[in-house]
């Protein structure tokens, strides 16, 4: 039996497909030229079977073309999520229409901001330590962020020489060392503190918009931020048990707050 389904808004336009098809055409030729190593999960439009996900609908477009890739038969890109939880590195999310997961292990996750209108923001690691670091502004980048991982995780590959003349264990954990090595490390906590950019907290008085940080126990304003910028959730003078407190995201995935309850 599937999942109940989401009850997702469906105010937001459907991000086009148009602004994606660049990325869509490079991961496209990325598992044509290299088929042995990465493969690309079809869509919903084009899965010979009927799909259990339950993507936010403005990533129709997206979702009925490609459903994730695959690297060594390694998820790296989930876009077709059949099973949501609120354990491990989503522990201190709020509702679950507020980010959809495009890449998780059993302690980390990266995920795409969702507003209460459905349309998709800014894009984010969150480690073990649930920090987060910001990945992209926005899905495009984000998928490009990727596909330039890829690409070059790809070309290291091929270094090795053939996959029919590789261990295909081998191969598979150098696969997954130069992924973490070109995009993961940096998104999952998994460097140097000092080597990453830290997000200081802000003041209600610092954001425009007071209605995006009303009820806030302490907040970070990341337009502007680096790629990589940390928010270290935890280390937070709040009140009370901080693995009570729940993140809520505001100006497109980019003003973080920590809520009560």
């Amino acid at each position: 039996m599937s999942a109940p389904r989401l009850p997702w808004p469906t105010a937001a336009e459907p991000l086009p497909l148009a602004s994606l098809r660049p990325v869509l055409d490079r991961l496209s030729s990325l598992a044509t030229r290299h088929g042995e190593d990465v493969q690309m999960i079809p869509g919903a439009a084009l899965a010979e079977t009927e799909v259990a996900a339950d993507p936010p609908p403005a990533l129709e477009q997206l979702t009925d073309e490609l459903g994730g890739v695959r690297l060594r038969e390694l998820p790296l890109l989930t876009l077709q999520i059949e099973e949501r939880t609120d354990v491990g590195p989503y522990t201190l999310l709020g509702e679950p229409t507020s980010f959809y997961p495009l890449y998780e292990t059993p302690d980390a996750a990266v995920i795409l901001t969702l507003d209460e209108h459905g349309a998709p923001g800014a894009v984010y690691g969150i480690g073990e330590d649930l920090a987060l670091q910001l990945a992209a502004p926005d899905l495009p980048t984000y998928l490009d962020r990727f596909t330039d991982a890829l690409e070059r995780t790809l070309a290291a590959l091929t270094e090795r020489g053939p996959a029919a003349e590789d261990s295909a264990d081998a191969r598979t954990d150098a696969a997954e060392q130069f992924m973490d090595e070109h995009l993961f490390a940096a998104l999952l906590g998994m460097r140097e503190l000092a080597d990453m950019p830290q997000a200081a907290p802000c003041s209600a008085e610092q954001v425009a918009d007071a209605a995006e940080v009303a009820g806030a126990l302490a907040i970070w304003d990341l337009r502007g931020a680096a790629l990589g910028t940390r928010v270290d959730l935890m280390d937070t003078d709040t009140p009370g048990d901080p693995l009570a407190l729940h993140v809520r995201f505001g100006a497109d995935g980019l003003v973080v707050t920590l809520q009560d309850g």
